[in-house]
């Protein structure tokens, strides 16, 4: 198969159309909004074909050992590790997997918002009702797994066991797609750091690992003691207190951070994503612009007038 520098380089249109050439005799396509890659093992693999950055990748450059890549026109591993992701576990895999390539994720969902229309509207395969659930790949770093607000806690123990340790984030495409299909899901890890920014770098054995991981579920998901887990809807308590820890941490920056005051809800905001210490490290490296930088682009979908026309 192509390497991963070949799917970091072409624009959003022209991966999708590459993607299609891939798969043209499996693929449902709707343009401009995903291509579902029809499969045999009961699970399906999500990645967005997107990235925040507004040039494409022309420049790549590698460390000595060629392990680490980034762009000064910023690689976008957000989510094209993903992309590479899927169509390595599925030429990898000896029973294949679903695949679903989404577009304009980083807008606000448009892509996953259209398969669940369509799939309400009973225009999709009815064996999408037989899938035991859902691996997206498209989070940070290299163990992480994300649930969202889906709380079946049998599905993470299982996710857990593979090395995945399980964290938190605001929002991916089986937000959308999840309590649709009534089955859990879980965002995975794909080896890139420093997500929407243009320091953004991938690590590819990171990224490897976790494929090597998700053809490894793939496989056990054709034996029968692998369950179909079902979605169950957070209910969480636990979100006032999420709320009201919120409140309570923002009151405490205004009263003790070292932030400028305009950028002390903005750092609050991405407390949802990242981790204290991963924002600490980032403003000791870049200064306090990259709060800005970064909370635009986390949140940047919320005043994009394409995701308000797909809303209206």
């Amino acid at each position: 198969m192509k390497k991963l520098e070949y799917y970091l380089r072409p624009t959003q249109v022209g991966l999708f159309n590459l993607i299609i050439n891939n798969y043209r005799d499996k693929a449902i396509i709707r343009k401009g909004k995903y291509i579902l890659v029809k499969g045999d093992a009961p699970v399906m693999l999500l990645a967005h074909m997107d990235t925040v950055h507004k040039t494409p990748v022309k420049h790549i450059c590698e460390s000595p050992d060629g392990n680490i890549i980034m762009s000064p026109e910023g690689i976008g591993g957000d989510d094209r590790c993903g992309v590479y992701a899927l169509i390595k576990a599925h030429d990898l895999s000896e029973v294949k997997p679903w695949l679903l390539f989404t577009c304009d994720e980083e807008i606000g969902g448009i892509g996953a918002s259209a398969f669940t229309a369509d799939y309400c509207s009973c225009k999709l395969p009815k064996e999408l009702d037989e899938l035991n659930f859902l691996i997206e790949i498209d989070r940070k770093g290299s163990k992480d797994a994300v649930y969202y607000d889906c709380a079946n806690g049998d599905f993470e123990k299982y996710i857990t066991s593979k090395g995945f340790v399980t964290a938190y984030g605001s929002f991916s495409n089986i937000s959308v797609i999840a309590p649709e299909l009534g089955v859990a899901a879980v965002n995975l890890s794909s080896g890139y750091y420093n997500p929407h920014t243009q320091h953004e770098y991938i690590n590819r054995k990171h990224l490897y690992a976790v494929i090597d991981s998700v053809i490894e579920i793939i496989a056990e998901t054709v034996k029968s003691e692998i369950p179909r887990y079902e979605y169950i809807e957070q209910t969480w308590t636990h979100k006032s207190y999420w709320d009201d820890l919120s409140f309570k941490t923002r009151e405490a920056y205004r009263t003790h951070s070292d932030l400028p005051g305009d950028l002390v809800d903005a750092y609050i905001d991405l407390l949802d994503t990242y981790t204290h210490t991963e924002l600490e490290d980032y403003r000791k490296e870049y200064g306090n612009s990259i709060i800005a930088e970064l909370h635009e682009a986390e949140f940047s979908y919320l005043y994009d007038d394409r995701f308000e026309e797909e809303l209206l």
